[in-house]
């Protein structure tokens, strides 16, 4: 029959009394290396008080600095920069509209400002690290796509960084423009192809495969053009891009 220890049972042979003896011991172990712990990092709390005291102020120091500079000093330059930028933005907008010399001298102004107010190139460098000077490398390397400066082009489209779904494939598929304007085709397919799958959408991706189709066809890659003709055809039928698409494919097609 199996036997139950009752509450408050004491040990009676000899090996119960050994092992509660061993029981009481290791139960009193644990709680003295508690105590040992607990009391050695008092002891270390209070001999290392003062550097506490610096390291903790120091931090406070540097959040609340930071919140006050976010407050008092990024915060109203974001908002001057937004202002000062309304007037390039307004001439690059104009200058998209019309053609030829207009638009060349409306993509200069846009760029080096008119009328008492900045251009681009004047918001990157002096209101450098706001959202303002950023999205002004997006309008100056267009600008400067616009005008066959090239190079220019690459070098201000690259210094744009965004995570926006139409804003960052645009801004690859202009680096490709430019490399391909270049003579650099290689280059600008491997643009294009960037840009096909950093997004999606059914307005920046047709136009990097469009044009990445293009271009491979152009290098002699057939099996790749056909690629980004089929994923149109599949994928975005409803899409202008989707109307080239039989110009092209039996051409890529062939050179398999």
């Amino acid at each position: 029959m199996a036997t139950y220890k009752k509450k408050g049972h004491k040990p009676s042979t000899k090996d119960e009394q050994q092992k509660h003896v061993e029981e009481q011991s290791t139960t009193a172990e644990v709680f003295n290396t508690l105590d040992e712990g607990a009391n050695k990092t008092e002891e270390w709390v209070a001999s290392n008080q003062k550097y506490i005291y610096i390291i903790v102020g120091l931090a406070a120091v540097v959040v609340l600095g930071f919140l006050g500079y976010q407050r008092f000093i990024q915060e109203p330059k974001e908002k001057d920069a937004a202002n000062e930028m309304f007037q390039a933005q307004e001439y690059f907008d104009n200058a998209l509209a019309v053609s030829g010399a207009q638009s060349d001298s409306l993509y200069n102004m846009a760029l080096t400002g008119g009328e008492g107010k900045y251009g681009f190139l004047d918001i990157i460098e002096d209101y450098s690290s706001t959202n303002a000077a950023n999205l002004a490398n997006y309008y100056a390397g267009f600008a400067y796509l616009h005008t066959n400066k090239y190079q220019d082009a690459i070098n201000y489209l690259e210094d744009f960084k965004s995570d926006d779904e139409i804003l960052a494939p645009l801004a690859t598929i202009g680096i490709g423009d430019a490399f391909l304007q270049l003579n650099q085709p290689e280059e600008a397919l491997n643009y294009y192809d960037k840009a096909a799958e950093m997004r999606s959408n059914s307005f920046t991706t047709p136009k990097a495969l469009i044009k990445g189709a293009i271009t491979a066809i152009q290098v002699g890659k057939g099996e790749q053009a056909v690629k980004y003709l089929n994923r149109i055809k599949d994928e975005y039928s409803t899409t202008p891009e989707a109307e080239q698409v039989p110009i092209y494919l039996g051409r890529a097609q062939a050179m398999k």
